[in-house]
């Protein structure tokens, strides 16, 4: 597979850049590919845990942080969330040094942003890197086709797609959950029960593509409604699923206070629930396809930077659609269907005249989600 998102088109002067996304994705690998290209420079690469950089941070002494920073080129700290203070020594740095490249990756956007903050506001660029997008694997349509099954079951983590086997995938991904789901997310001070975080993430995980109350999952799992909000919050930060509202500019019943929550990752959700049967013995290919396109359709985005925003449609009479785009302002309306087309609802099309409609499904869906230079066949 090759990442099209690249470090150096995201850096920039007088800015650090942060590259966000979840654990084992490749932030790591895509940092040190760079800075493999960067061998005449005298460049500094450390872990977020390290006893000394974290101490060094923690002091929030200027002199001693611009002492260590001086001889580089290039800062490049792995995991920066760790590092007390990150967000204020960073901002040290980028004002005394604006011409060197400081570049932090985390794999939790709510301990990163916490810490970087204030200090760091218009002083830094984002990067989100998510598991592989169609468009990112070397293959040509045949081969994508092929593996269609694999990709809404196993997902596109790049250790997933890297080995053969069921047993393997299974067991790569199932280590995932145990330690980004839980471990890393009960580390947080926010997260108590373990039990609790598993709870609602497999009420969620079966209610993909389905709008979500906060009152049915806090009546399922037993916890009042405000502790059910923080913890899925807490879920989207680390980057294990993403949370979707309402579509809502004209009409006074359509619905725009709910939400819908897709899993980042197909793999991710079918670990979550302990489900990776074959797809001929699933009742909820429905769901699995929605959170495949879906995600697909913000992967694209995402890589290209082309500010896409996601909803979905709904009225109180049950008119809907699954997933509204809005690009520049033009709407496109996008119904997922595994085997079959669709049409917009009449009342969307009367509401939403300029808009375009589309079905996804599995017939047509590369189409939509590669990019139309990748068409090799």
């Amino acid at each position: 597979f090759t990442r099209t998102q690249k470090i150096e088109t995201a850096l920039a002067p007088k800015r650090a850049l942060v590259i966000y996304g979840p654990r084992r994705v490749g932030k790591t690998t895509i940092l040190k590919g760079y800075l493999s290209t960067q061998k005449d420079k005298p460049t500094m690469y450390v872990v977020g845990d390290d006893f000394r950089i974290r101490e060094l941070f923690e002091k929030e002494l200027r002199d001693e942080l611009l002492d260590f920073a001086r001889p580089y080129d290039i800062i490049a700290i792995d995991e920066a969330q760790q590092v007390p203070s990150i967000g204020l020594g960073a901002k040290m740095i980028i004002d005394a040094f604006p011409e060197k490249q400081l570049i932090l990756t985390g794999s939790s956007s709510f301990d990163l942003s916490a810490k970087i903050g204030e200090p760091l506001t218009g002083r830094h660029f984002t990067m989100t890197m998510l598991p592989l997008a169609q468009s990112e694997m070397c293959s040509s349509r045949f081969e994508l086709k092929g593996a269609l099954n694999s990709f809404l079951i196993y997902g596109s983590y790049p250790e997933v797609l890297s080995v053969e086997t069921k047993e393997e995938k299974e067991r790569i991904l199932n280590e995932l959950v145990s330690s980004y789901l839980y471990k890393d997310i009960l580390a947080l001070d926010k997260i108590k029960s373990p039990d609790l975080l598993r709870d609602i993430a497999r009420a969620i995980a079966f209610q993909i593509g389905n709008e979500v109350s906060l009152n049915e999952i806090a009546t399922l799992v037993k916890a009042d409604v405000k502790t059910v909000g923080r913890y899925l919050d807490v879920l989207e930060k680390m980057f294990v699923i993403k949370k979707v509202r309402g579509f809502s500019r004209n009409l006074r019943n359509e619905i725009s206070k709910k939400a819908k929550y897709y899993f980042l990752d197909n793999g991710v959700r079918n670990a979550v629930i302990g489900q990776f049967s074959d797809l001929a013995s699933r009742n909820d290919i429905g769901g699995l396809w929605e959170n495949f396109v879906f995600m697909e359709l913000y992967k694209k985005s995402t890589i290209a930077g082309d500010s896409g925003q996601y909803y979905f449609w709904r009225t109180h009479t049950g008119k809907e659609v699954d997933i509204v785009r809005e690009i520049g302002g033009t709407l496109t309306a996008i119904e997922c269907k595994w085997s079959t087309e669709a049409s917009a609802p009449a009342l969307w099309n009367e509401t939403y005249p300029d808009s375009t409609f589309m079905t996804i499904n599995k017939e047509n869906y590369l189409n939509e989600l590669i990019s139309s230079e990748k068409t090799s066949s």
